[in-house]
C-alpha cells in the first residue's frame, strides 16, 4: 500500500512504523531489542511521549506525541559536540525537525547492528513510515492493535506471551516513562484495558490508521 509521506510536526500524534530491508530481521536476539530501546530512549523519549510499542523480529509499531518546542528539555537532548563547560546555556542548543531524531535512532541502531554481525548497509527501509493520529476516537485502537500485533502474525497465542511490547507496562505499576496513566484514562481502567485487548474486535473505521 502507497503511503504519502507526511512531516512530523509537533504536538500531534502519530503511528510510527518501520521495517527491515530485504525480509532480514531487525532482533535476532534479546541483546538487539534492548539496545534498542536504550537507543530509543536516547533518541526519542526527549522530544516525544510514547503511549505503545511493540517490537516484532522484521518490524515494529509505536504510538507518540511530538512534544511541543517548549516541553522539550535541551539538556536532555542527544548532542554529538562535547560540552565543555559543565555551566553551559542549554537554552541556545538547536532543535531539531522531530523527523530526525528517529533517522538518528535508525542509524544508530544500524551502526552497532552492522558491527555486531558483520553487515554492511542499510538495515531499515526509507522513509521510515508514519501516520498521523488526527482523531481521539482511534487512539485506544491503536494501542490494542499495536499489542496484538504478535498474535496478529502468529507469533503467540496470547498477548502476555510477548515481552517486546507495552503491554505488560501498562499492567504493572513499575515506574516508566511509558505514558501509561493517559493510557490507562482512554479504557477507563486496568480491567477495562485487559478486557478490550482479550476481545479485540474494534477495527471500526480504523484502517487508514494500520499498517501491516
Amino acid at each position: 500500500m502507497s503511503q504519502k509521506i507526511i512531516p512530523i510536526e509537533y504536538d500531534k500524534f502519530y503511528h510510527i512504523y518501520n521495517q527491515a530491508v530485504s525480509r532480514e530481521n531487525l532482533f535476532r536476539e534479546k541483546a538487539n531489542y534492548e539496545y534498542f530501546l536504550k537507543q530509543y530512549d536516547k533518541y526519542i523519549e526527549p522530544i516525544a511521549e510514547t503511549f505503545a510499542w511493540c517490537l516484532m523480529p522484521n518490524h515494529f509499531h509505536i504510538l507518540v506525541r511530538i512534544k511541543e518546542e517548549n516541553e522539550i528539555d535541551r539538556m536532555n537532548l542527544p548532542i554529538t559536540v562535547r560540552v565543555v563547560n559543565p555551566d553551559s546555556d542549554y537554552s541556545n542548543i538547536k532543535i531539531k525537525q522531530p523527523s530526525k531524531y528517529f533517522s538518528d535512532l535508525f542509524n544508530s541502531y544500524t551502526q552497532a547492528y552492522n558491527k555486531k554481525y558483520n553487515r554492511s548497509g542499510t538495515l531499515f527501509k526509507r522513509p521510515f513510515r508514519r501516520i498521523w493520529v488526527d482523531n481521539e476516537k482511534y487512539y485506544k485502537n491503536l494501542v490494542i492493535y499495536i499489542h496484538n500485533n504478535p498474535v496478529h502474525h502468529g507469533f503467540m497465542e496470547s498477548i502476555i506471551e510477548y515481552p517486546w511490547t507495552s503491554y505488560l507496562t501498562v499492567c504493572s505499576e513499575r515506574p516508566t516513562k511509558l505514558l501509561r496513566k493517559e493510557v490507562l484514562n482512554w479504557f477507563g481502567d486496568i480491567d477495562n484495558f485487559v478486557f478490550l485487548h482479550k476481545n479485540e474486535d474494534n477495527n471500526n473505521g480504523i484502517e487508514k490508521y494500520l499498517i501491516d
